[in-house]
């Protein structure tokens, strides 16, 4: 038997489940799922916040670090939401569940979320003193982490289709 009739008869016991291919998201508003909606919000505010400690520390003026103080909580309570809609889709799809690569999002954003948190606990009792050094090291830290989880949550959507009506293939 040559090494090519070997692969062939391998079949991995996760994808030749029925509900594997079953990746409809359940957590959605006619037909159009809360965490994909909701995601964008804390992605955009990671970026905000950034920006805003650059153009404080370049600048000095207070209306950046105050900026940053809002996008900051804003970005984080948006992300709690993006978090309980994205964690009941995991676990209440099985087709999304079966996925190692969810799991690996999943840990990637919900560490996302613990790092925003911090960022605006951080900045909470003094929005000026929180911006440097330890503000704009975490909002530099969140936008990469951002920049990461967000490719990862695409490239589940889109490659595997995770999430969507049609499922995987």
């Amino acid at each position: 038997m040559s090494e090519t009739d070997t692969r062939e008869q391998l079949v991995d016991p996760i994808a030749a489940r029925p509900s594997y291919t079953q990746t409809e998201s359940r957590i959605a508003i006619l037909g159009h799922p809360i965490h994909a909606m909701s995601v964008a919000f804390p992605v955009a505010l990671s970026f905000c916040l950034l920006g805003a400690d650059i153009l404080y520390w370049w600048s000095g003026d207070v209306f950046w670090a105050r900026a940053a103080l809002w996008a900051a909580g804003t970005g984080f309570l948006f992300g709690l939401l993006a978090a309980f809609s994205g964690t009941a889709e995991l676990l209440i799809v099985r087709g999304i569940r079966a996925r190692a690569a969810a799991w690996t999002h999943a840990v990637i954003a919900v560490t996302l979320l613990a790092v925003l948190g911090a960022n605006w606990g951080h900045r909470l009792y003094g929005y000026e003193q929180g911006v440097l050094p330890y503000g704009i090291f975490l909002s530099a830290l969140g936008a990469a982490m951002v920049a990461f989880t967000g490719w990862h949550g695409g490239k589940l959507v889109f490659d595997y289709r995770l999430g969507t009506s049609k499922g995987s293939s």
